[in-house]
């Protein structure tokens, strides 16, 4: 018993963490929230997916056996203490009670059975006479004796209740990979193409499943995630997506989502039309399909890819369907290098508090949990739409990929329209940004234009022509600038600040950034006018401090100051896109539901009839005495409280008017 306990209580303990902190999140989730180092401490005990770690299904085990051997050992004896009458108890014994009460009475020893009997059966009591050859009788009874059954009741509700647990966690679905020769499928294939090791079977008797239907498309399968891989799960219907609907807050935050889709049986050919929507799911066949969130169902794009090395800005058109490749060939590619771009998402709508910092892309789902109390409730000015973005995952001639995500349009940051375009190198990490500023078009063409003039030696050859004639006094002190700032701008736009002071002393570097940086703005105020001017475009006016074209080009200084560490040779930036809506459904088939209420309906039982069914046992001891009978009576019960107390006074009395 105790062993039980305290598996309880680590289930307690463990339940309480899952409970407090939200299970099944992608990594970088918990890696922001408490850092890597308490990220991989955590991970090793899969506190993220608690409920389906091995070892709470271990310690769900343990107490269900350590609970049955207890129940199996001890309810046998308590059934048998029920049932007793215990009227073989030795007269004299009684006189050992606390509670008792001795009288003579001048009836019959029979007249004296009849009276006590009576009264003991009018308050409920059961009863059963023992009679000696002395003449003598015991009278036993009892009442309450169904206080037992709590404890047999208690018992076996945590023994439900957790073996209702273990059937809706992995465990089932594990022990067919274990011992049914099921092998999950971790390669890219056709639903169609997984082989049979892949597939559960169709009555399989517990799951819980993932299933993405995009609009007009029917499925009749689910998928599990087991271990690296994933089984393919077929489900008793097929489900078709007829519409997806979705309505928003004026903030841009959906405020509600739901599914009309179509269900056939393939069994009868029945079909019929249901709407699933947030706490109100479809119930067909065992099978339970929820409505879990929504997502892309394979939207086409139309993207612009700007080079991001070489004396060229012309973009060149590239066409994609989210969750499919594309190949940027070797004539786009700045290196001659062909690309593979694997388009993962499109975002319509981004809802960001952007007075945070950078926006982290995720799960619409999660904007709602994030900010749907406020958007519905309040005006919050730092949430804002930033509109659609495309994220995707370039992959070079070695394999190695990393992961883009830009932004549609300008977003006002600082007081500059900029683009956002963020990189990372694994799904661990947050999303790093670089801001490219937006020209009057609210399109990157003029900054693409001034990185391609950075890139050609004549161009820069003449901008710092003009930021050394406009800023020296003497021949000398022109030519002193015009090398300066030539080396500074082609160093600046090739590595960075890492370009102007990596070999510099630590000690020397704010000085030189002190008079580089400045010469670098002009410098590149310089050449964006020398753009402008092969364009047929006026140039610009510096002369006021904060005005529109100076933040233009602080912001195109740190442009360039980060892109040397934007790790791809191109930049794709979304032009426009048809949107294919998918939902989300969480599929189930969960026995251990009805198993974990039957376990509530015992833990009912159990604690009602511990706590409001009392036990009392009553021993009457008749024997003949003069020409009447000597009565001794004792009562006792398991606990001995006020309401024992007072019923012992009630039979008190009621004793002493017999004797009368």
């Amino acid at each position: 018993m105790r062993f039980a306990i305290s598996l309880l209580m680590f289930i307690c303990v463990a339940s309480l963490i899952g409970t407090v902190l939200a299970q099944n999140q992608p990594a970088n989730t918990y890696i922001d929230q408490f850092g890597p180092y308490w990220f991989e401490l955590f991970d090793h005990f899969s506190i993220w997916s608690v409920y389906n770690s091995g070892w709470f299904l271990v310690i769900m085990a343990f107490l269900v056996v350590s609970t049955t051997l207890c129940v199996l050992r001890n309810a046998p004896k308590m059934v048998r203490d029920m049932r007793a009458f215990k009227e073989h108890v030795r007269g004299g014994s009684l006189k050992a009670f606390p509670h008792r009460v001795e009288l003579n009475s001048a009836g019959a020893p029979e007249h004296s059975r009849e009276q006590v009997q009576g009264w003991l059966q009018a308050h409920g009591y059961a009863v059963r006479v023992r009679r000696d050859e002395d003449g003598s009788m015991m009278v036993a009874a009892k009442k309450g004796s169904a206080n037992k059954l709590g404890y047999i009741f208690a018992h076996l509700a945590i023994v439900v209740i957790c073996v209702g647990g273990l059937l809706d966690s992995e465990l089932p679905v594990r022990l067919q990979v274990w011992l049914g020769g099921k092998q999950p499928i971790t390669e890219n294939m056709l639903i169609s193409q997984v082989p049979d090791s892949g597939r559960l079977a169709l009555g399989n008797p517990s799951f819980r499943a993932n299933m993405l239907v995009p609009e007009g498309a029917r499925t009749a399968s689910a998928v599990i995630n087991s271990g690296e891989g994933v089984l393919v799960q077929p489900l008793p219907f097929a489900l078709q997506l007829k519409r997806f609907l979705v309505e928003y807050y004026s903030t841009g935050m959906p405020s509600s989502f739901k599914s009309e889709v179509e269900v056939t049986d393939p069994a009868t050919g029945e079909t019929f039309e249901r709407t699933i929507q947030v706490n109100e799911p479809l119930r067909y066949k065992g099978v339970t399909v929820y409505q879990s969130g929504f997502d892309d169902g394979g939207s086409r794009l139309t993207l612009a890819g700007y080079p991001l090395a070489g004396s060229s800005s012309k973009p060149f058109e590239l066409k994609g369907t989210v969750g499919e490749k594309a190949v940027i060939t070797a004539q786009e590619s700045p290196d001659a290098q062909p690309l593979t771009v694997q388009f993962t998402e499109l975002r319509p709508i981004n809802v960001e508090n952007l007075s945070e910092g950078d926006p982290q892309p995720k799960a619409m789902i999660e904007h709602v949990a994030a900010v749907t109390g406020s958007a519905a409730n309040s005006r919050n000015e730092h949430l804002k739409n930033v509109g659609p973005s495309v994220s995707y995952r370039i992959i070079d001639q070695q394999g190695q990929a990393r992961e883009f995500v830009n932004y549609m349009m300008p977003v006002e940051l600082d007081g500059t329209l900029v683009f956002l375009a963020g990189m990372r190198n694994s799904p661990a990490e947050s999303f790093r940004y670089v801001r490219l500023p937006a020209d009057a078009n609210r399109s990157l063409k003029e900054f693409m234009d001034v990185r391609a003039a950075a890139q050609d030696p004549a161009m820069v050859e003449k901008a710092a022509e003009r930021f050394a004639q406009r800023n020296s006094s003497s021949p000398e002190q022109k030519e002193l600038m015009l090398a300066a700032a030539r080396t500074s701008l082609q160093a600046f736009t090739r590595a960075g600040f890492d370009g102007i002071i990596g070999r510099v002393p630590e000690a020397e570097r704010e000085r030189i950034l002190s008079f580089a940086v400045p010469m670098i703005q002009l410098t590149l105020t310089e050449l964006r006018d020398l753009v402008r001017q092969q364009q047929g475009l006026p140039e610009l006016d510096y002369s006021q401090e904060n005005n529109e074209a100076n933040r233009w080009i602080q912001s195109a200084v740190l442009a360039f100051a980060n892109l040397p560490n934007y790790p791809a040779p191109v930049m794709l930036t979304l032009d426009s896109f048809e949107q294919v809506q998918a939902s989300v459904f969480q599929v189930a088939r969960s026995p251990g539901m009805y198993t974990v209420y039957l376990g509530c309906l015992f833990l009912i039982i159990g604690v009602f009839s511990m706590f409001y069914i009392r036990d009392r046992r009553v021993w009457v001891w008749i024997r003949p005495h003069e020409q009447g009978s000597s009565l001794m009576a004792a009562m006792t019960s398991q606990r001995r409280n006020l309401d024992f107390n007072l019923e012992f006074d009630r039979l008190q009395e009621a004793f002493k008017r017999l004797s009368v």
